[in-house]
């Protein structure tokens, strides 16, 4: 049986009429292709081809393996193109949800970097809320579901991503701006602004204050990091808030942020349909996503 190899070089010799030419075409030495060329023709028991005033011409007995061998070669360069097709993400489309707090910064930054890989890949690109990730991936709407809590479903694979922090946040002036660490202690006689409990993302913020036996009450409950940073920016109140949601140059003007006194911790997942094999767009999409966070991290110890 004749090797994909021996096929690239008949044809090489074929279109070039010389071993030095086919050499040339192929990028090796012409004594390789001499070599080569005897053993497949003693292989296959049948002169290929006879020279002609210093040319290589098919013999009349073997022209029909030529015109199969072209066909073959065909066929090859037709699947090189396949490949490079599906390197670049022609004719595919990805899509791709997470919570607001990694949808607004760290997304569009890992997309970005998606995008000038497969530069011909269409993506469809959701928010979503922690609780809707279940539906989102299981019937199929998507492919990954970024998110900020661990769920615990056995049709749902879960990969952390980042382990991250929370910080707290207050209006620009404020008396707390003079300290390099904020205590939750400190926050519980502010003017609160927070998510409610009976939302996963409303008890990671919450977590803190109840690790420290401390009752609070928001002035203001919002739905979104989002939404709680533009409402301390405008001096309604303080917050906690989660690193990511603060990701970005100059995100939100008008607050001051502090790293918390206390340990707290703010965990990103990746959560995939158990059922389903990957896509090589969406195991990219994670790594750039995890270099997007350990970036806005790092950013945010240099400050």
């Amino acid at each position: 049986m004749l090797t994909l190899r021996q096929i690239e070089v008949i044809r090489a010799v074929t279109v070039a009429g010389t071993v030095k030419g086919a050499a040339e075409l192929l990028g090796v030495s012409a004594p390789g292709i001499s070599r080569l060329m005897k053993h497949t023709e003693s292989q296959l028991g049948i002169r290929l081809f006879s020279r002609t005033h210093g040319r290589y011409v098919p013999t009349d007995e073997a022209r029909d393996i030529f015109s199969q061998v072209t066909a073959v070669f065909k066929s090859v360069e037709n699947l090189q193109y396949s490949i490079e097709a599906l390197k670049a993400g022609q004719g595919r489309v990805a899509a791709f949800a997470a919570v607001p707090s990694i949808a607004h910064h760290v997304l569009p930054a890992a997309v970005a970097r998606l995008a000038a890989r497969f530069p011909d890949l269409r993506m469809s690109l959701n928010t979503i809320k922690i609780e809707e990730a279940i539906d989102y991936l299981l019937l199929g709407r998507g492919e990954i579901a970024l998110l900020s809590y661990k769920l615990d479903h056995p049709g749902l694979t879960m990969q952390l991503l980042h382990a991250g922090r929370l910080m707290a946040i207050f209006p620009t002036g404020h008396r707390l701006a003079a300290k390099d660490h904020v205590s939750v202690q400190s926050l519980v006689s502010e003017r609160l602004i927070g998510v409610g409990l009976d939302d996963p993302y409303g008890r990671i913020l919450h977590e803190p204050f109840r690790q420290n036996g401390l009752d609070v009450e928001y002035a203001i409950l919002a739905r979104t990091g989002e939404m709680i940073a533009s409402l301390v920016g405008r001096g309604l109140g303080v917050a906690i808030i989660d690193e990511f949601s603060l990701a970005g140059p100059s995100r939100y003007p008008g607050i001051e942020i502090r790293p918390i006194a206390e340990p707290t911790a703010f965990r990103a997942y990746a959560a995939f349909n158990a059922n389903t094999p990957r896509s090589v767009f969406a195991d990219a999409l994670v790594e750039q996503v995890k270099a997007e966070m350990s970036g806005a991290t790092a950013a945010r110890a240099r400050t």
